[in-house]
């Protein structure tokens, strides 16, 4: 009876030295995964559009998360569209700058995003207008507080964009 006893006793210890292990190895692989603070704090850039000098049809390019965001203030004769993100009087194209053919970064010609690689052209609100690109720009997720643009976090504007585009 006793060699039962005893058994039983190495059995539930092994197992409970194995349940602690095996939980302090998930412990440790969900910290090697999670992303490091100085890279969340690197997933937001903010943008105050009152602050920077867009000039209206002329794109000014920011970097966030290593990709090139392009934001166009509109001017009076370029397309309205629902995409548009609109702060106060003033409309805005806002658009991660790569092509969504390959990747390459369109550069602005007059009233188009022009990709130099395959002749994609994207038209002032981002759309796909001529050439290989099977779909519009992208919209990066974004919130609007007042005029500061926040690239990174999700608000309804970005949400909006996004739906226009799809």
């Amino acid at each position: 009876m006793s060699n039962t006893n005893r058994r039983d006793f190495l059995g539930m210890s092994f197992a409970a030295v194995a349940a602690v292990g095996g939980a302090a190895s998930l412990v440790g692989m969900k910290q090697a995964w999670d992303p490091l603070p100085s890279v969340l704090a690197a997933g937001f850039t903010t943008v105050d559009l009152a602050k920077i000098n867009l000039v209206p049809g002329q794109p000014q390019t920011f970097k966030w998360r290593g990709k090139p965001i392009f934001i166009l203030e509109k001017t009076a004769d370029m397309e309205a569209y629902d995409g548009d993100l609109v702060v106060g009087d003033k409309r805005y194209t806002v658009a991660i700058g790569l092509c969504t053919h390959l990747g390459c970064i369109p550069a602005w010609k007059t009233d188009v995003w022009k990709c130099a690689c395959h002749g994609g052209e994207f038209d002032a609100t981002g759309k796909h207008t001529f050439g290989p690109p099977p779909k519009p720009l992208v919209t990066p997720p974004f919130s609007i507080n007042g005029t500061v643009l926040t690239l990174g976090e999700e608000g309804s504007e970005s949400k909006a964009m996004m739906a226009a585009r799809a």
